[in-house]
Parts: C-alpha cells; structure tokens; sequence
C-alpha cells in the first residue's frame, strides 16, 4: 500500500522497533475531529449542544476527537459554521501562530481555510487576515469556508507570494505558511497522494518549500513570527528546508514550540554543518504512533527587530464612502433601514461592478493583485434593491436582524430550507433571516406567508 522507498527510509530513520510502531499505526483508519468556532459560540456552550460525542484534542482548546461514524459536515450545525471539520494535527499551526486581535496575518496557502478560520477566529474578528492561495479553484472553497465561518477582516487572494510583497512591505505581526509538500501525514487519508509519492517529489517540494520561505521574509514586519509547516515527516522537508533558510536568512531564529505530544526536531537527520548551532530541536513534529492524528511539522521563527504592537481601530458611523454612487449608497442604507436594527458599522465600503464589499484595509493596497474577495461580500446592487449575499447572513448576529425565522434543530424546515425549498412561515413580507437555535442559516423572502429560500444553489444539500 506504501511506496518501498517510503518505508525504507521511514526505517531507516527511526529504527526497527519503532517502525514498527509507525507502520502498524499507518494501517489504522484516520481519526476525525473538528474545532470550535469560537466567533460564534464559546467552547463550553458548543459541548453542551454538540449532537456528537467529543473528546478533546490536547493542544488545541477549540479542538475535539468526534466517533467514526459521525458526518459532522452533513449537520445543519456545520452548515451555520459552529465547527470547522479539521484534521486535529493541522490544528496546531493556528495555536502555534496564536495570532492576537488587530494584528495583521498572512496565511499563504491557506486553501481550503482551516489555518484562515482557526487565525481569524483566534484574532476575535479584529485586525486583518489576507489569505491567498495560488491555485483559483481552491481559492473559491477557502472562500465559501471563510464566509460560513462570520468573519469580516478577511480579503481573499489568489497570487504568487513573489507578487504579494510590493504592495505589503514588511506590513505583517504573523506570517503563516503550511507549504505545499508530499503529503506523507496523508497517506492513510489520501491514497492519491500515496500514488503521486516519489524521492524525486520530495526533492521538488524541498526546494519550492525553500523558495516560497524565501518570499515570505519580506512580508513579515521587524519583531514579528513566521509560522512554517507540512503534513509530511521527511526531514529534507522539514529540518533541512528550516536549515538552509536560517542560514541564508539569519535575521530570523527559531523559537520553542510547546505542543503535549509533538516531538523536538531531529537535527542529527541534517547534514552536521548545516544543522550547527540552529536549535532545529525546537521544531516538533507530530507522528501518527504517538498522538492521535495523521501528522504534522511546525517550526516558529522570529524576525529580528523592534517589534511595534498595533492599536484597536476606531470605526466611524456609517456614511456614504467618497466617490460612491448616491444611488448605490441609498438602495444599501434603505435595505439597512427595513431589514436591521440598525446599520452596522463596517469600514472600507468599496463597489467592485455590481458588487458590494466591506474591505478590512485601504483598497489600494489591493491594487494590481488577484483578488477574490477583497472583503465581507455585501450583496449586489441591483437597478432598484440591493440583494444581500449569504457572506452577510453568516457575519450578522440574528439579534441585529428585524424580521427572523427562528427555528429549532428537530424542526423539519431546517433540512428543507437547506435543501432550497421554500418554507411556509406567516409574517411581515420583506428579507428575513432564517436560524437553527439561534444562529444564522441564510436568507430568505417573505412574501404572503411563504419565505422564498435564498440558500446559495452551489451550497444546497440534496
């Protein structure tokens, strides 16, 4: 089932006995978890409501072990984003980057966005997250996770790093990149990726690893951390790839990384002279015969310099932006005034065609880069109305929505909302928002007692 080659090393490394130990331990099926989405409801509060089982993970607070025969991503509860189904190793990076409120963070490969949920969750919505990825496809999956997640501090982009640095100069606290790699903690998940395995792959991802190290250092402000990880054990990945960037980049160190279960970093599997003096035990490494999960490399670094923390953000009442439309700007304000308590407070309000943005930054640092979303979607500005997005209903709090379908998780109109049907629900026509026990689902259109469903088609359960 294993590529010969694989083995052989993985022997090599670790000695018979506990190789044993591995290879016993990839044969066993993979072990499912999810982690909490602490913008919408506190840990203790989802564990008294959760509709499974959980067992917590021991380095991730936010993090829970769930039974094998759950499918926690068909439950009307993931689609209101109360968890992110993540693999409880992967976990890790986004309590090792720990990134603070208002900071500024960079995920560089954060497609399909369970380092992006877990960072902006972790930043309590305050600050900016930019999360890129260069494929486009996957691009569009980080995005859809990002906004059933309730953040608004996100601006999703698709570009090479190289391209990214111009217009974010040393501009960021964290700087986050889970690279691209041959996916040896995979492979009891993934049997394509066993498939795509080679020594000359591992080659190739070790020095575009170090190539996209090497774009980031620009990125990252004076005093501030850069977060590198892989799902693979193979050193030439992980302590090699660390070790040749140290050297070439000396303005950056390797910091401890406390992690319950993860083992140091093996600086005696790289060459001598390359490893000395680097602390490249500080890394840690997480191996599937020793915790209970596929898989995980991470070393933290640190950027030389004066470090400046940055400030809470004062965001002014809402008015209508320079330069946009009178007509825009109204048909938005009077579908505030019928539908919400009262207008949110969202800066950066920017029109992209017909579309309408809520960007965390001055849009102009987004100029002359591949954007997907340069911030929460709005809605789209019709000739006469303003048609909210989904990416609105899942940021807003249902308290702050005029007109609710409140339902509870055994009513039968939950599924069949999620399904696209309309529902039928007497009450005031206009936008309405429709819950499961209190958090929010998506929109939907009163009219004479029947709520046309809104639920985007391309998220709809069949």
């Amino acid at each position: 089932m294993f590529p010969d080659t694989f083995l052989f090393r993985m022997r090599e490394l670790l000695g018979e006995a506990e190789f044993a130990e591995f290879y016993e331990a990839l044969r066993r099926p993979p072990t499912p978890a999810i982690r909490v989405n602490t913008l919408k409801i506190p840990v203790d509060e989802f564990r008294a409501i959760s509709p499974f089982p959980l067992e917590p993970v021991p380095w991730c607070p936010e993090g829970f072990y769930i039974p094998e025969d759950v499918e926690p991503g068909k439950h009307p509860y993931h689609a209101a984003g109360l968890y992110y189904v993540q693999e409880p190793t992967a976990m890790a990076v986004g309590v090792v980057a720990d990134p603070q409120p208002w900071e500024w963070v960079a995920d560089l490969a954060a497609a399909p966005g369970g380092k992006a949920t877990h960072l902006v969750a972790r930043m309590e919505d305050k600050g900016f997250l930019l999360a890129n990825d260069i494929d486009r496809r996957r691009t569009t999956v980080l995005a859809q996770n990002l906004e059933r997640w309730g953040s608004r501090i996100w601006v999703a982009a698709n570009e090479r790093i190289e391209r990214l640095q111009p217009n974010f100069p040393e501009a960021f606290d964290t700087v986050v990149l889970d690279a691209p790699c041959t996916g040896e903690g995979m492979f009891r998940r993934n049997r394509d990726v066993i498939a795509h395995w080679s020594p000359r792959a591992v080659q190739g991802n070790a020095k575009r690893q170090l190539h996209l190290l090497r774009a980031t250092t620009r990125l990252v402000k004076p005093g501030g951390v850069l977060v590198y990880a892989t799902c693979t054990f193979n050193p030439d990945e992980n302590e090699g790839v660390i070790a040749r960037f140290l050297r070439e980049h000396p303005e950056f160190s390797l910091e401890p990384v406390d992690l319950p279960g993860a083992s140091p970093g093996r600086p005696d599997w790289v060459e001598p002279d390359l490893a000395q003096g680097l602390n490249l035990e500080y890394t840690r490494r997480f191996w599937p015969h020793k915790v209970r999960g596929e898989g995980h490399f991470i070393a933290l670094m640190v950027k030389e310099g004066y470090y400046r923390p940055r400030h809470p953000l004062n965001i002014p009442e809402p008015k209508r932006p320079k330069g946009m439309p009178r007509r825009v700007w109204h048909l938005y304000k009077t579908w505030c005034e019928e539908t919400l308590v009262e207008m949110p407070r969202l800066a950066g309000l920017i029109l992209v065609n017909d579309q309408l943005y809520a960007c965390p930054i001055n849009p102009g640092r987004l100029q002359n880069l591949r954007i997907l979303r340069p911030g929460l979607w709005l809605g789209t500005v019709k000739q006469t109305a303003f048609i909210p997005d989904h990416a609105l209903a899942m940021w807003l709090k249902p308290e702050m929505v005029k007109r609710r379908l409140d339902l509870t998780l055994d009513d039968p109109r939950v599924v069949a909302y999620l399904r696209g049907e309309q529902l039928e629900a007497p009450g005031e026509d206009g936008w309405v928002l429709v819950t499961v026990d209190g958090f929010s689902l998506g929109w939907g259109k009163r009219v004479r007692g029947v709520v046309k469903n809104r639920y985007p088609k391309h998220l709809r359960w069949r």
